[in-house]
């Protein structure tokens, strides 16, 4: 352990703790490989399943989050969007409802935060699309308002989710479930990262069929 002294005199020593840092940093990784080791494979391959047969159909696939949650689903969009192509296969519809910060605004602020995705999901979706929830609690209101109203327009409900799986864990089709303590939302998020590019590297690798 050592101290760092500013020149200001107004600015505190800082004690450098490196130890203590890079433990934490080895404990992070460690827990990560150990909540990966455990994803159901299965799961993700369900995902990937429907991805396909919704792109094959073209049907919308809609993704949302909050917060983090919402930064990885706008990088995933990114890759659905743009990578999959070199698939040769039909080009994935896919938007993230977390995107439009103007409407996700407005929304927000003259219907409720719980409105911001069924509101924009109610222009869009028809029977036979794909929601796609991201959440680590599984309790965000706007998220569950926005699978309801999927499930009463016969859409395909799917949910990257944390800790115990939250309301959505009973509420979507298919959850796919990275189990940890509450509150380890940097662990969850760095998992659904890791889900989000498995999923895109299956359909990547698809080739079209001979029709």
């Amino acid at each position: 352990m050592r101290t760092i002294r500013s020149e200001s005199p107004h600015v505190p020593p800082v004690i450098s703790t490196s130890l203590e840092t890079s433990d934490v940093i080895s404990m992070h990784f460690e827990n990560v490989r150990r909540v990966l080791a455990e994803v159901q494979v299965y799961a993700v391959q369900r995902l990937v399943g429907i991805f396909r047969e919704a792109r094959d159909r073209g049907a919308f696939i809609y993704i949302a989050g909050n917060g983090g949650s919402s930064s990885t689903a706008s990088h995933w969009v990114n890759d659905l969007g743009k990578a999959t192509k070199r698939s040769g296969c039909r080009p994935l519809k896919v938007m993230c409802l977390s995107d439009n910060m103007s409407w996700f605004s407005a929304l927000s602020n003259d219907e409720g935060y719980e409105r911001a995705f069924a509101g924009q999901l109610e222009n869009f979706a028809t029977p036979g699309d794909v929601l796609t929830c991201i959440s680590a609690s599984g309790n965000s209101p706007n998220l569950v308002r926005a699978v309801e109203l999927a499930r009463r327009l016969k859409l395909t409900t799917v949910a990257l989710l944390g800790f115990d799986g939250g309301v959505l864990k009973g509420l979507v089709d298919e959850p796919v479930c990275v189990e940890t303590e509450k509150g380890r939302y940097e662990l969850v998020e760095d998992v659904h990262s890791a889900i989000c590019h498995a999923a895109t590297r299956c359909l990547v690798a698809d080739r079209p069929g001979p029709n």
